[in-house]
């Protein structure tokens, strides 16, 4: 079994690598960016990806978005330090097969490398129990209502991108990252772009808070 594991950051690939250590037969893979990724998921093929929604450039929504576009099946577990129900279910409805904060037991790791590869869904009881009683907090995270395009808009925001590089980065055109822009503002009550990145830090949607 081929796990790619999709991070930035050095400690966590290594914490992964570690978890997966003893498993004879799971070969490890890493990238640490979103182009790297898309590499290793076309030339190694990959069984199980396990990769972070807050990398550099390319959200990890995104990634898994181009993923699923050029191979339908592909088996992904987010693997974040939000364990916000809003982040699981938009993972969900973006195709993830897992959902896993980086904060939980360890061992709950390979049961859901393992229970994807097998073709099972993965959630931990924790994030279920925050999806069950979802609806009950209807309105309590002002972010429940964003589309996974709008959460991503709002993140690169927050990180300092400006509506051009946005539009590169996700690529869509400037007057769809503009008009998205505008539609955030009023579903959040927002008056300026200084509004919204408030907002999305509040919610630990910039990098550096998650």
């Amino acid at each position: 079994m081929r796990v790619l594991i999709v991070d930035d950051h050095p400690m966590v690939i290594a914490g992964c690598r570690g978890m997966l250590s003893g498993q004879s037969d799971i070969e490890v893979l890493e990238a640490r960016d979103a182009d790297a990724a898309l590499e290793a998921h076309a030339s190694a093929q990959p069984d199980v990806i396990v990769l972070d929604i807050n990398l550099p450039g390319l959200s990890g929504f995104e990634l898994l978005r181009r993923m699923l576009k050029r191979k339908p099946d592909t088996k992904a577990i987010v693997f974040t330090m939000n364990d916000d129900p809003v982040f699981a279910a938009r993972s969900i409805e973006h195709g993830a097969k897992g959902y896993l904060a980086k904060s939980e037991d360890p061992a709950q790791f390979l049961k859901a490398v393992r229970m994807v590869a097998a073709g099972e869904r993965y959630l931990s009881n924790q994030v279920a129990q925050k999806l069950a009683f979802f609806d009950q907090k209807h309105g309590a995270n002002p972010l429940e209502g964003l589309s996974g395009r709008e959460l991503e808009i709002l993140r690169l925001l927050a990180e300092g991108k400006g509506m051009a590089e946005i539009a590169h980065i996700m690529r869509v055109s400037y007057k769809t990252v503009a008009n998205s822009c505008s539609l955030l503002k009023r579903k959040l009550g927002a008056r300026s772009r200084a509004d919204l990145i408030r907002i999305a830090v509040e919610n630990k949607l910039a990098k550096e808070l998650v």
